[in-house]
């Protein structure tokens, strides 16, 4: 159940889970998106989100995309 508070990344980022679960909240867009195994994030370089790691924890693979 770790969080991460509302932040901005200044570099596209493209998250694709493993394993366990996180949800991602979009507080500009009051949308909440929890990303299981198999699905992928592509976030928008200065996109104002938070995440709250799910019970069983969570392995996600991440990149930067130019």
């Amino acid at each position: 159940h770790d969080l991460y508070s509302a932040h901005t990344h200044s570099y596209n980022k493209v998250i694709y889970v493993v394993k366990g679960s996180i949800t991602f909240g979009l507080p500009e867009l009051g949308k909440q998106l929890t990303l299981k195994a198999g699905d992928r994030l592509d976030l928008p370089a200065n996109t104002v989100h938070d995440a709250i790691v799910g019970a069983q924890g969570v392995v996600c693979l991440e990149a930067h995309k130019g």
